[in-house]
């Protein structure tokens, strides 16, 4: 089967691209890049997050720019599943305060944050998961996969790294939040890096090798 160099990410967010790129270099020598050097008005891609599941979502965006620019495209839909608040924000995590009607001035991760921990406020219950669905359309296929990292919400952020509610999460047995870690800590056990471990699995399953670096 024939396999591209280059798999473009269905996404504009620079923070999932640089993350990802990290995670394909320990896995394969494939180039990953940004959508808007292969296809026109990629910043429509979020308009096909119409679906009401993490694996729609990824699927359709990946569908998309595969079709748009006809290079391999790698799909991401994550979320961050709160127990106390019945599995919100979930697929609108990265539009929590915006859906939510929250005012405020500040970047959209930090609003989602505070949204999130006022909602929190006294609850005794603080346990959350990060879920990341991948979805590879290549050579007319399509691979999935799917990373679920447990943990608990903190009451206060805390580290300057990481992105999004990486400040107050904390993975299941560890006393650090996301943003704590190094990115080379992250990436060992992330929900992103157990979908894309189990993606690159998956692809071998199908006959689809990558020479690793």
């Amino acid at each position: 089967m024939r396999v591209a160099s280059k798999i473009i990410l269905a996404s504009n967010n620079l923070h999932k691209l640089n993350e990802l790129k990290d995670l394909f270099k320990l896995e394969s020598e494939l180039e990953l890049v940004p959508p808007d050097a292969y296809l026109r008005n990629s910043e429509k891609i979020g308009l096909v997050e119409t679906h009401s599941d993490y694996l729609g979502n990824a699927i359709a965006k990946a569908r998309l720019v595969n079709q748009g620019c006809h290079y391999p495209a790698l799909g991401d839909d994550s979320g961050l599943e709160v127990l106390a608040l019945e599995g919100k924000p979930g697929i609108h995590s990265a539009r929590f305060a915006k859906l939510s009607g929250y005012p405020s001035s500040q970047d959209q991760d930090k609003a989602n944050v505070e949204l999130l921990l006022s909602k929190l406020v006294g609850a005794a219950n603080r346990k959350a998961r990060f879920v990341c669905t991948l979805a590879l359309v290549i050579e007319g296929i399509c691979v999935t996969a799917e990373g679920v990292l447990e943990g608990r919400i903190t009451e206060n952020a805390r580290g300057g790294a990481g992105f999004g509610y990486d400040p107050i999460f904390i993975p299941e047995g560890m006393n650090k939040t996301l943003a704590e870690l190094t990115m080379e800590e992250k990436n060992r056990f992330s929900h992103r890096a157990l979908a894309t471990q189990s993606l690159f699995k998956k692809l071998r399953t199908h006959g689809i090798d990558f020479a690793r670096p």
